[in-house]
Order: C-alpha cells, then sequence, then structure tokens
C-alpha cells in the first residue's frame, strides 16, 4: 500500500465517521437547533475529509480542482442556510426562548 491509498484510507473513514456521528445526532437530538447543529458542523467536517482522502487519488491538481469547488460551496452554503432555517423557525414562533442561553435578536421576554 502506498502513501497515497493510506492517507486516502484514514480521511475516508474519519470522513466517514464524522457524518455518521451527524446522522447519528439528527437522530438523537430532541430540538431543531441542536438537529441543526448535527446536520451542518459534522457533516461539512465529514465531507471535506472525505474530499480530501480522493483529492491524493486523483492523479493531478486539474483533477482535483472540483473536488475544491464542491469543498468551497459547501462551507460557503451550509452554515447559511442553517442560520436561515434557524432565524425562520425563530420567527415562526417554533423555538421557545427560554431554552437559548443567549438571545441577541432583542426579542426575549
Amino acid at each position: 500500500m502506498s502513501a497515497a491509498d493510506a492517507v486516502t484510507a484514514v480521511l475516508l473513514l474519519a470522513g466517514s465517521g464524522f457524518s455518521a456521528v451527524g446522522a447519528l445526532g439528527m437522530l438523537r437530538f430532541p430540538d431543531l437547533l441542536t438537529r441543526l447543529h448535527a446536520a451542518t458542523k459534522p457533516q461539512t467536517i465529514g465531507l471535506l475529509l472525505v474530499l480530501a482522502g480522493v483529492a491524493p487519488q486523483t492523479g493531478s491538481v486539474t483533477a482535483a480542482t472540483p473536488l475544491l469547488l464542491v469543498a468551497a460551496f459547501q462551507l460557503i452554503t451550509a452554515p447559511v442556510t442553517a442560520q436561515t432555517i434557524g432565524g425562520a423557525a425563530y420567527r415562526a414562533g417554533v423555538i421557545d426562548p427560554a431554552t437559548l442561553a443567549l438571545d441577541e435578536t432583542g426579542r426575549a421576554s
């Protein structure tokens, strides 16, 4: 086994582990905000690790460029989506403000 194969194996296993933990959090966490956390952070890290694991197997920088684009798109869209969903849920009254440690909206009672 070459060094690139070993790096790929470790990164793919780590990425799939992070994604599995995120999926487990989606099933186990009780409310929307904690599920959003599980859906964004571990899933994003998991995907980045999988992409980093695939990159050494592509053979050239040109072939790995689409992987960089996917990583950049994931890093931009996941936090924005979670923020948008969380804000919409807060405004719709789905989230109980009493459960928040800090409410910076100025609407806390």
